[in-house]
């Protein structure tokens, strides 16, 4: 029988077996670059952590150090000498592309890489104005990216740096970073598989994606099952090298075994939930003449993902819903609110010029871009209480309850001022009536049919009889 003395030195043992494992997972390169070689001679004493995370990456293994990614030319406009070499604190995806051609090609098409073009946004308004400029610093700009500004003396503006923004504007031009997903200096693929990663920016009010996930039963697969999803896989191929559960990057992004994986997470969605009206992910591309991917055929690579866990006819009827519930939220909410929004903008009932300086531009905003966003994330990603409890009910509560009434209360205020003002006033009127006497809005007027009214009736008594109130 083992002493305890002997169990206690197998177990140290394993442990330093198993940390010599992890610490040996990529391979050891053949040959190094004497510039490197140079730059890990000094960092692996002064930022030793950043040297063991490159020492664990597929990077080292493949010969690519410190100076590879990092040299620069003398005329870059973020070039700086350091140590005796011409070098750039910031590697683009312009850099990477010297290896990831394809994936950087992918990466600049997509929606991410324009992430950062949001100065004309009413969310920038909030950040940059209403709120301050440092809120959107250190909280707009370090998801959607800042523009990265190089001073005189070649170092980089503290107000703009550091930033991983997926849509950051780079010195070089180029758009985004790499490591907003694959994060320095591991670039471990594993992190960006994982929904974690994607929950720095999407979560939250407006468009809480990780939240929705973490609901659905996708999420409650994947953080059951999380060492079953062999997330380090070189291939990573649903059905293949994991099945327990898709993450976001399965389906926005990964290879199936009928799918290349794609750095364009734009290529398998169908609608874009982000406006207050959504429309098809293509519409806006072609009426710009661009030629683009139509959403049709979007959609049917998104069907192939789920093809891989799901029958046709569960697909199907999962977007027969979805697509329900994005026109219920669109017809019945989305369009008449912005119709009568415009109108009221247009005909001068509210300032043109000034955002959020009245009451019903904030009940406008939260009724689209918090509630109407939640609704239809909700219904995209299988999570019933986001679709419902914080998202449709809260877009009826905040149409019906807040902003009709502060429509009906500037329309009130526009006739008491007679002509012009009035006349807008009136127009303004008659738009919201012809919204009240849709049929969708008919249990607010009383003016449901009959035998509508009676089934609703039916219904509640035998409620009532179930469980007492």
């Amino acid at each position: 029988m083992k002493g305890p003395i002997t169990v206690l030195a197998a177990i140290v043992l394993f442990a330093l077996g198993a940390t010599a494992m992890a610490e040996t997972f990529r391979s050891v390169p053949a040959t190094f670059s004497e510039e490197s070689a140079s730059c890990v001679e000094c960092h692996e004493t002064d930022m030793s952590g950043l040297v063991r995370e490159w020492r664990y990456s597929r990077h080292y293994g493949a010969d690519v150090g410190c100076y590879e990614c990092h040299r620069a030319a003398a005329d870059d406009a973020d070039a700086i000498e350091h140590n005796g070499f011409t070098i750039a604190v910031i590697v683009s995806p312009a850099d990477c592309a010297h290896c990831h051609a394809g994936e950087a090609e992918e990466f600049q098409a997509s929606h991410h890489a324009n992430a950062g073009s949001i100065l004309g946004s009413l969310d920038n308004v909030l950040g940059e104005v209403v709120e301050g400029p440092m809120a959107a610093i250190n909280g707009c700009k370090q998801c959607h990216g800042s523009v990265v500004k190089v001073k005189e003396d070649k170092s980089l503006h503290p107000a703009t740096w550091p930033n991983t923004g997926i849509g950051r504007i780079n010195p070089d031009g180029s758009k985004g970073s790499c490591a907003a997903c694959h994060s320095r200096h591991s670039f471990d693929a594993a992190l960006a598989r994982q929904p974690e990663n994607c929950g720095k920016c999407h979560l939250g009010p407006d468009h809480p994606q990780k939240e929705i996930y973490e609901e659905s039963k996708h999420g409650i697969a994947y953080y059951a099952n999380v060492d079953r999803m062999n997330l380090r896989s070189s291939s990573w191929v649903v059905g293949i090298d994991y099945s327990a559960a898709p993450t976001c990057a399965t389906c926005h992004m990964s290879a199936t075994s009928e799918l290349p994986l794609t750095h364009d997470v734009g290529n398998r969605i169908s609608w874009t939930l982000r406006p207050p009206v959504s429309i098809k992910i293509d519409e806006a591309a072609k009426k710009q003449g661009k030629q683009v991917k139509s959403w049709e055929n979007r959609r049917a690579d998104m069907k192939k993902v789920c093809s891989n866990c799901h029958t046709s006819s569960y697909v199907d009827n999962f977007y027969y819903q979805y697509d329900g519930a994005v026109d219920l939220y669109n017809r019945k909410f989305g369009i008449p609110a912005t119709k009568i929004y415009n109108k009221l903008r247009s005909t001068g009932l509210i300032t043109a010029d000034i955002t959020f300086d009245d009451p019903v531009e904030w009940v406008y905003f939260y009724l689209w871009h918090h509630e109407g966003r939640r609704a239809r994330m909700g219904a995209a990603m299988f999570a019933p209480d986001y679709t419902q409890w914080h998202g449709f009910y809260e877009v009826a509560d905040r149409f019906y309850r807040e902003y009709l009434q502060e429509v009906n209360e500037i329309v009130e205020q526009g006739i008491a001022l007679g002509g012009d003002k009035e006349k807008a006033a009136k127009e303004v009127e008659k738009m919201v009536a012809e919204v009240l006497a849709m049929d969708e809005h008919k249990w607010l007027t009383g003016d449901e049919p009959t035998d509508v009214k009676a089934a609703r009736q039916k219904a509640m008594e035998e409620f009532k009889k179930r469980y007492g109130n």
